[in-house]
């Protein structure tokens, strides 16, 4: 029942405009210092909403879609985005630190700025058309492994990787 009740908190923050939404009406609240930790959004489409500067620690993106999604600024500690759809998301500013990335379509993202792109595990992601620093490039290509299922795309030729 406590976790019940969890859910529907964080699920009614992003339906009430506690996290801004794209292109749905005119609400455009930014959810500066919102407490998301241990969020479960999997197997939801979650387009075009804004986590901006949110703390969304270890929080379930598994399998969701999250095109056009906006992490700027955004602490996304240990979140696992496990098969999730993230084409064009934008991820400045965002802290990575021991995310999930496995299988991810991650495709045109936006990872400019001091983006702390540090994630776990990257098995199967796909990151074409993604541009990152050379020390992020560097650390990705390290632990780089895998095809992905969806795309058919190896992770290191998504990567670019030597």
């Amino acid at each position: 029942p406590a976790a019940q009740a969890e859910d529907a908190l964080v699920s009614s923050k992003i339906m009430m405009g506690g996290a801004s939404t794209f292109d749905k009406g005119s609400r455009k609240t930014i959810t500066r210092g919102m407490n998301l930790d241990k969020a479960n959004y999997s197997n939801q489409d979650l387009s075009g909403v804004s986590f901006q500067q949110s703390i969304v620690r270890s929080a379930n993106f598994k399998n969701s879609k999250l095109t056009g999604t906006s992490f700027f600024d955004a602490d996304l500690a240990n979140c696992d985005f496990t098969g999730a759809e993230m084409d064009q998301a934008n991820l400045e500013l965002a802290r990575l630190t021991g995310a999930n990335l496995n299988n991810a379509v991650a495709t045109g993202m936006y990872v400019n700025g001091t983006t702390k792109m540090e994630p776990a595990s990257i098995e199967g992601a796909d990151f074409t058309d993604t541009a990152f620093r050379k020390d992020q490039l560097k650390y990705l290509c390290a632990i780089a492994k895998g095809t992905n299922p969806v795309t058919k795309v190896d992770t290191r030729e998504s990567l670019m990787c030597p």
